[in-house]
């Protein structure tokens, strides 16, 4: 789905994406006489970005949409400082290498979701061209001239920080804020670009830029704007895209496609419709019907599986997609028989698991009673006669009763057992 340019501000808004826009009547009109150039900026403080970070791109990915062009500032020398925003102490300040591998790595992220192609293909950008050439009297005299410490102490990022007297702030992060206002200004000097986009923790980092604009360049080549979404939280209050296991990542080489598509499945029912509103490019229409099926029929979890698909096709492809599907519903039916390796033991990954020497497994087999004892599924060599008697066990999702054995055959790959009691109960055993 396209929308037309000056309907960018109006889609954000319908769902929920919009929180603070500067001078709006004058961005609409602004949006609406011409292709126009937004950017993002993203710090490199680690080799892939989390679904935290997802907002900010498809801020990009509506703009380009819309019709205008995406600009993506990956923060090659802000990376070096470090944004205190949202933290309550000093970042650790990573060396040149890191920067520029995570630089990298992050790359491939923006190229799934962003098109690079054609007169308004996205542009990437690195601020280290433009940062590392700055000399230190000229930041002083160029920059730093034009903004007050007493403004500077006021954002809550700086504030916050000045009042824990064990923590407090450090001349290099209370210096950020110059920085990335810096890249605003050169990008609209360089590239004509007159929107910068974010979340709304960057409002006062946002407006600095477009302060410095005003004051630096010249009547009728000053003009820029911002606009900002609104952080996600969870409807209980919890912070969003957090879960046991630790962040999810846009990178499969940190959380696998099944990780991710089962980490959308489990949305909350409280945050189900909102999350289909701000993170999906389902239509008005789509998502009302989604919205009818999950309140006729929650637990059909129709609205939760298109969540899920939508969001995994999104961020790693179609066939990513499909075998995460795949994944999930082998795992539901319990035959897992045809799960390649990699997915297998991705989808087994958060589940108990125990290491059997393979040469106890001879061609006569296990005797079940004994394997499952060892197993997290029972207590007992007793409950898990019972467990077998009354049909509840299988292998790789073959039923298996009281006189069934394990046998050379069941092993998946040559090493790997998936057992499974009930419907939700499982077990991995590893023979090696």
């Amino acid at each position: 789905m396209t929308t037309s340019s000056s309907d960018f501000l109006t889609e954000l808004s319908s769902r929920g994406l919009l929180h603070q826009v500067s001078h709006e009547e004058a961005l609409r009109a602004h949006l609406s006489s011409g292709v126009r150039r937004a950017y993002v900026g993203f710090d490199p403080t680690a080799d892939s970005l989390t679904i935290g970070n997802f907002i900010a791109i498809k801020l990009l990915m509506h703009w380009q949409r819309a019709g205008h062009q995406p600009v993506v500032v990956m923060g090659g020398g802000t990376g070096l400082i470090g944004d205190p925003s949202g933290k309550s102490a000093e970042r650790q300040l990573n060396t040149k290498e890191t920067v520029e591998h995570n630089v990298s790595r992050q790359r491939k992220i923006f190229e799934r979701m962003l098109d690079f192609s054609g007169p308004r293909g996205a542009l990437l950008q690195n601020n280290l061209d433009w940062l590392g050439q700055i000399s230190f009297i000229e930041a002083l005299r160029d920059i730093g001239k034009h903004f007050s410490v007493n403004a500077m102490i006021q954002r809550d990022a700086v504030r916050d920080r000045l009042q824990n007297r064990e923590q407090g702030i450090s001349y290099t992060e209370f210096s950020y804020i110059l920085l990335q206002a810096y890249d605003f200004l050169h990008l609209r000097r360089t590239l004509d670009v007159t929107l910068q986009l974010g979340g709304s923790d960057q409002w006062g980092n946002i407006v600095s830029g477009t302060d410095l604009i005003r004051r630096l360049l010249p009547d009728g080549q000053n003009e820029s704007f911002a606009v900002t979404a609104p952080l996600v939280t969870r409807a209980d209050g919890g912070k969003f895209g957090k879960t046991e296991s630790g962040a999810i990542w846009l990178s499969p080489e940190r959380t696998s496609p099944y990780a991710f598509y089962q980490f959308w499945l489990n949305t909350d029912d409280n945050d189900l419709i909102r999350y289909l509103r701000l993170f999906t490019f389902l239509s008005p229409s789509e998502i009302a019907e989604l919205t009818a099926a999950h309140e006729k029929d929650p637990g059909s979890r129709v609205a939760h599986r298109a969540l899920a698909r939508h969001m995994t096709e999104l961020v790693h492809g179609i066939t990513e997609r499909a075998t995460a599907e795949a994944a999930a519903q082998a795992l539901f039916s319990g035959d897992v028989r045809e799960l390649s390796e990699q997915t297998l033991r991705e989808v087994f990954a958060a589940v108990p698991t125990s290491q059997i020497d393979k040469q106890q497994l001879t061609s006569e087999g296990l005797v079940l009673v004994d394997v499952l004892a060892q197993t997290s599924l029972c207590k007992s060599k007793r409950e898990a006669r019972e467990f077998l008697q009354s049909g509840s066990v299988s292998l790789n999702g073959r039923k298996v009763g009281l006189d069934d054995k394990l046998l050379p055959s069941d092993l998946l790959y040559g090493s790997l057992v998936a057992i499974r009691r009930g419907k939700k109960n499982w077990h991995l055993l590893r023979f090696e």
